[in-house]
């Protein structure tokens, strides 16, 4: 997790860090044996195995002797299942987050919502609209993703070496859905991305907007408060839709790697396809919570400026 190659990455938290990680493994290996298991220190050599899950058995076994630990279970259902827990908690605080942003949409709506400004089509002057208008467009593009994240299930793994068994008591105990086993059926996850991926949609559209309106020929709105120039000190740029519109151009290519993973399973565990969409996942649930958050104060801070929109708006009547 880097803030200097990602600014704002601090925003998603401990999400889909190596210790969530670790703590999400634990639970699902405590579940199965119905028993609470310490977290064990690491450093984990995943490398050996191909994966986290076989060290930390290892540990787990040697400090917990007694209990029948990780029986009845294969790497990819612990795996697996903590992904759902990690991918389960990025979803609540992005759905968070989408709550914040629509309330200040909101308050926008009251303040400015029959405030006329010009509509514009393929760049160009077109009809008068209100402003409201446009408020209405950003708050379908949340509402719509924040329905996508709610119709979410949550499954978890529980096949087995071969995905022939199936326990319930994984799932019920950490309060997930007990479905067949879907080792080679990546649409659980597929499902979940193309949820997460929405909610930067809606997001990229809104900061796309703020930073046309920006512009200083147009002077509509601006972000409350502009990041500077390292060597322009007039400058207020329009950081945070900046930051936000790259998180809208960069998960749809993270969500084309899972179904692409998805596309490329094979057997009864993939070679390849099943290890490529762990640190894909964990790019994208935590760019995406960077970037509901993002939008959230964006919205919250935004300044409208109607005499901007009213010279604007008379400009184009006077060009009809």
């Amino acid at each position: 997790m880097s803030d200097l190659l990602w600014p704002g990455d601090r925003r998603a938290g401990s999400l889909f860090t190596d210790e969530a990680f670790v703590r999400a493994m634990v639970a699902v290996e405590s579940a199965s044996v119905g028993a609470e298991l310490d977290v064990p220190f690491g450093p984990f050599d995943a490398e050996a195995g191909g994966n986290a899950v076989i060290p930390l058995v290892e540990a787990l076994k040697k400090a917990h002797p007694d209990l029948d630990v990780h029986t009845g279970l294969t790497s990819q259902d612990v795996l697996d299942t903590a992904l759902v827990l990690m991918l389960r908690e990025a979803g609540g605080a992005v759905r968070a987050d989408l709550a914040s942003a629509t309330r200040a949409l909101d308050d926008l709506a009251a303040r400015h919502g029959d405030t006329p400004m010009v509509g514009r089509t393929l760049t160009q002057w077109a009809l008068p609209i209100t402003f409201g208008h446009k408020l209405d467009a950003w708050r379908s593009g949340l509402a719509a993703a924040d329905e996508d994240l709610v119709s979410l299930s949550f499954p978890a793994q529980c096949g087995g070496p071969v995905g022939t068994l199936r326990d319930g008591r994984i799932a019920a105990r950490l309060g997930l859905d007990d479905v067949p086993a879907w080792h080679t059926d990546r649409r659980p996850i597929t499902r979940i991305a193309d949820a997460l991926t929405a909610a930067t949609d809606a997001c990229g559209r809104i900061a796309r907007d703020v930073l046309e309106l920006s512009r200083p020929e147009i002077g509509e709105v601006s972000e409350g408060s502009g990041g500077g120039s390292s060597s322009m000190p007039h400058k207020a740029n329009p950081v945070l839709s900046v930051l936000v519109r790259r998180a809208a151009l960069t998960t749809p290519q993270l969500l084309a790697t899972l179904h692409l993973c998805a596309a490329d399973q094979v057997d009864e565990r993939a070679d390849g396809a099943w290890h490529a969409e762990w640190d894909t996942l964990r790019l994208l649930a935590r760019r995406t919570a960077v970037a509901t958050s993002q939008t959230a104060d964006l919205l919250d801070r935004l300044q409208i400026h109607p005499d901007r929109m009213a010279a604007n708006l008379a400009a184009a009547d006077a060009a009809r």
